[in-house]
């Protein structure tokens, strides 16, 4: 939003105040700015609200609007008056105004900064939050247009309206006079009230994604007339599946005496169905989908999963129908799964939805599947489904969700749903693009602290449908803050399935001891240097022989994890010929039964053309016979592994929050856990090693640390400084002199260096500041490549000062060229770089790294999302590969990491509490036995980029 110094003409209509919400029930609506020509919308409103809303609005009765009313309240200035509209099908539902007023309670002009604010919501949208959400937008209107402060008067009876404003998190005054109740907050934003905000969009997100997922009806939109196509298969997915509501077959060419179609009752239109339907599929091509979303949202339809292609993904004309699309949907309330979506399933056994192209319903199970390829999704439910693809073993899915274009409905809002889901334990995700990266490492943080979280990111460029904010973040920096905030990043599918199974299935390691046990001495060697490489800490590995029984692997599992020294343990097992070797089912019994008295720590099993152990360590605990069980065949007549049933809701076998832990696991009693078996070490090793990762940043995230102050910044002070460079640029890199002096705001002193363009210039600047001194060449092809020869250090007095200024000139060039300059010398340590740039799409982030091209090389940087706490800061720095350099590597002196924790923490303060810098680089900083020297810095500041995460809740603008 525009600053008041940016306004222009005061009546000019502000459309950058237009914006899409989706409301507490899980519905959108759109605010937008109120003007003259809405004048038949607001009598229309006002005449469905009722006298009671009246009365409460304007203190008496007030049947009717009056011409003079209607005018005021359609004329607005947009600065002094202000009046915002929700709406729903282009009509109004809900108004909100403020009219500036002085310390008189009189009309006022700027500067005056308290404006008295009133609402007026539609009695049937009451209560799904309307006026929370106008309230959140008019208040970021105000603070644009200079109001700090909003007074309202209501009528005690009014109790709704009274919580709207008690519950914003704002600070407030109130107080009882003359029968009204007057309330007064500040508008800046608290942590209560953005604690508030967020609360309230992840119950509205969570509930626009669970209206798609668990629908009460359904309808296909484009059904043939004859067998196959795509809505014919997906009106057949859905029935085979068992949907519990009505099913709906549509199709306009339907002849009008047609009644069924496939059992299915059939109708020419949505508009024709007579009773609700709460999800259309839409399976029509794209020229006819604008009429399909007008029936829908005509009959009151709330969600549309658009399975059409010829969208984004073709093209510029294609984009354009695809903003209209999202445009047109929202405008009736309604959100989108796609466009060019492969389709939803939700496996509850009071929906069994299967909306989507996959010919099988996944068996129940705890891991909800979010992907935006159609293709990458069929790859997933096979793996997850089927005892295929060297993942052996089945889980099963909770929900999943493809979502094609994604251009409504994204991985954020489905991680907004997965985060209290009961029925999810782990989330998997395969995300082409971030179209939000801010919002979704916050999204990420918090959901990773209640469940795993797997991530397999893209590394190409975004797929041509999706419309996602450019980053100039390189993305092995984006994968690092993923990392941070919890998410277990993987390469691949594979992966992805691997740790999914693994987390779902078996508790999280306490740390990284591991135990290696088996029956082949050279699949143990094997396993144990993948564990050492994925930084692990395997022990020796156990070789039973290739003789050993299945009781013999139960004795040693147990003993293994009866060592307080052991965290997991991975049996290696290969087939054994000859009387007495255990049979599979005989081994898999051997391993649950002793796993099952260590609850708390997780078991794999690498196997090798093993294909009924992991058949049996995947089935269910019990070994009598089941009646009326079949074994599930794949299509060809494959043998599917058979999934554990889906636990009934309460099962203590599944936490509500969170993977199944230690204590759920022995408060269980029960040995159902099962075990799960990869085909190679590799696997197994790297799915355990993230475990590991994930479980660390699991106990570090219940104490996150904290950002620390320090007495000697002067924050004022920098940003008067900031507030007069930026007078003379909208973005600069400024001077070494305002640099150094606005670091020096912060407690960051860069050591002094003098301009020396003669040898002369160089001695005086020797004298000055005091001998040994070093001579740098600061040209920027010079510039921090020490390797080049453009530095020479310990220059002990006048004489070598000439001598290094006479080779530096016949190696170079002349001294304009090379840019010379003398600084005193720094205490010896080790050379690093500190550095911060705030990104437009992933916010503020902290860099840290050894100097020098080995390191530049490598992409041995570490990284942290700002502000960076205490302990973050502890762990940036050891996070680096190269980190032991610090700590005395090879009997070197260890340096002082204290003050290099104080000082990345002193650049985190800075760019936090000033978002203009918009990028640092300290280069290099010695870190010495004692203390830190800055030898070089450059700072750039502009205008900061908009922060939508810290504004009203929107929906991404189309």
């Amino acid at each position: 939003m525009q600053s008041p110094a940016d306004r222009h003409d005061r009546h000019e209509y502000p459309a950058h105040w237009e914006a899409d919400v989706v409301l507490r029930d899980g519905g959108t609506a759109r605010i937008r700015p109120i003007a003259v020509d809405d004048a038949d919308r607001l009598v229309s409103f006002y005449e469905q609200v009722s006298d009671e809303s009246k009365y409460y609005r304007f203190f008496a009765p007030y049947p009717r609007l009056s011409a003079k009313d209607v005018h005021r309240f359609t004329h607005h200035d947009f600065v002094d008056r202000v009046g915002l509209a929700a709406t729903i099908g282009g009509e109004f539902i809900a108004t909100v105004r403020y009219d500036r007023i002085g310390p008189d309670g009189l009309p006022a002009s700027a500067p005056a900064d308290e404006a008295e604010v009133a609402f007026l919501v539609q009695d049937a949208h009451q209560g799904r939050g309307v006026a929370s959400a106008l309230l959140e937008h008019i208040a970021a209107v105000a603070r644009e247009r200079g109001i700090r402060r909003f007074a309202a008067e209501v009528l005690p009876a009014n109790t709704k309206m009274i919580k709207v404003f008690t519950d914003a998190g704002y600070t407030q005054k109130r107080s009882f006079e003359d029968g009204v109740v007057r309330l007064e907050f500040d508008l800046e934003p608290t942590d209560r009230s953005l604690a508030v905000q967020r609360a309230r969009e992840q119950r509205a997100e969570a509930r626009s994604v669970r209206r798609l997922l668990a629908p009460g009806s359904v309808a296909v939109v484009g059904v043939g007339r004859a067998p196959g196509g795509v809505g014919r298969s997906v009106l057949g997915n859905l029935r085979d599946a068992g949907y519990s509501g009505p099913l709906y077959a549509v199709n306009k060419a339907f002849p009008e005496d047609l009644k069924e179609v496939d059992g299915v009752p059939a109708y020419r239109s949505v508009g024709n169905i007579e009773g609700p339907v709460d999800l259309a599929v839409v399976a029509v091509p794209a020229e006819y989908v604008p009429a399909v979303v007008s029936e829908c949202g005509e009959h009151g339809v709330q969600g549309l999963v658009v399975l059409s292609a010829g969208y984004a993904e073709s093209g510029p004309e294609g984009r354009e129908r695809q903003r209209a699309l999202v445009q047109q949907a929202r405008a009736y309330g309604m959100r989108i799964i796609g466009p060019n979506a492969f389709g939803v399933i939700n496996t509850a056994a009071g929906v069994r939805l299967n909306a989507s192209l996959a010919p099988e319903m996944p068996r129940p199970g705890r891991i909800g599947l979010f992907t935006q390829s159609g293709a990458i999704g069929i790859a997933l439910l096979s793996r997850l489904h089927r005892r295929g693809g060297g993942v052996t073993g089945v889980t099963g899915v909770s929900a999943f969700v493809s979502a094609g274009n994604r251009a409504d409905v994204s991985g954020n809002d489905v991680l907004q749903y997965w985060y209290d889901d009961p029925e999810t334990d782990v989330v998997l995700m395969y995300l082409e693009s971030l179209g939000n990266p801010r919002k979704f490492t916050r999204l990420a943080r918090r959901t990773a602290a209640a469940k795993p979280l797997v991530v397999v990111q893209g590394v190409g460029s975004a797929p041509q449908g999706h419309a996602v904010r450019a980053t100039r973040l390189p993305h092995a920096t984006v994968s690092a803050l993923l990392r941070q905030a919890g998410v277990i990043r993987v390469d691949t599918i594979t992966e992805l399935v691997d740790a999914g199974l693994l987390l779902a299935r078996q508790p999280l390691p306490a740390g990284p001891r591991v135990a290696i046990l088996g029956n082949s001495e050279s699949l143990g060697v094997l396993t144990y240097d993948r564990a050492l490489a994925e930084g692990l800490r395997p022990s020796p590995p156990l070789d039973l022989t290739t003789g050993a029984t299945a009781e013999d692997f139960r004795r040693a599992l147990a003993r293994a994890l009866a060592d307080p020294t052991c965290d997991a343990v991975v049996v290696t097992a290969i087939p054994a010929i000859g009387e007495g070797s255990p049979g599979d089912a005989e081994l898999a019994d051997a391993l649950r039964s002793a796993a099952a008295a260590a609850p708390g720590k997780p078991v794999l099993v690498v196997h090798v053309e093993l294909g009924g152990l992991a058949q049996a360590l995947s089935a269910a605990t019990s070994t009598a016979p089941q009646a009326g069980a079949k074994e599930p065949r794949a299509e060809g007549g494959a043998h599917l592994s058979p999934l554990s049933a889906s636990p009934e809701p309460g099962d203590p076998r599944h936490p509500a929050e969170g993977l199944p832990t230690a204590e759920a696991a022995a408060a269980d009693g029960s040995d159902s856990r099962l075990i799960p078996a990869y085909p190679a070490a590799e696997r197994a090793v790297r799915a355990l090693a993230e475990a590991v990762k994930y479980g660390q940043w699991r106990r570090e995230a219940a104490d996150p640390g904290k950002v620390p102050e320090y007495d000697d910044i002067d924050e004022k002070g920098a940003a008067e400084l900031i507030g007069g460079l930026l007078e003379r640029g909208q973005g600069l890199t400024i001077g070494q002199t305002e640099t150094c002096e606005l670091l020096d705001k912060y407690g960051i002193h860069v050591r002094r260096a003098l301009s020396a363009p003669t040898p002369d210039a160089a001695a005086e600047a020797a004298r000055t500041l005091g001998y040994p001194v070093a001579l740098k060449a600061t040209a920027p092809h010079l510039r921090h490549r020490a390797d080049l020869g453009g530095v020479r250090l310990d220059l002990a007095d006048e004489l070598q000062l000439r001598r290094a200024y006479a080779e530096l000139s016949a190696l170079f060039g002349q001294p304009e060229e090379l840019r010379p300059v003398v600084q005193s010398m720094a205490p010896r340590g080790v050379d690093t770089v500190v550095r911060a740039v705030i990104d437009p799409a992933a916010g503020a982030v902290l860099s840290f790294s050894l100097a020098g091209a080995a390191s530049q090389l490598l992409g041995d940087t570490a990284h942290r999302l700002i502000p960076v706490t205490d302990r973050e800061a502890t762990s940036l720095i050891r996070s680096i590969r190269t980190a032991p350099l610090l700590f005395g590597w090879r009997g070197s002196t260890p340096v002082d990491t204290p003050a290099l924790e104080e000082l990345l923490l002193r650049v985190s303060r800075l760019v936090d509490d000033h978002p203009e810098v918009v990028a640092v680089t300290l280069e290099p900083v010695v870190v010495a036995q004692q203390g830190v020297s800055v030898l070089g810095a450059t700072l750039r500041l502009a205008p900061p980029p908009a922060r939508d995460d810290l504004g009203p809740r929107t929906l991404p603008a189309y």
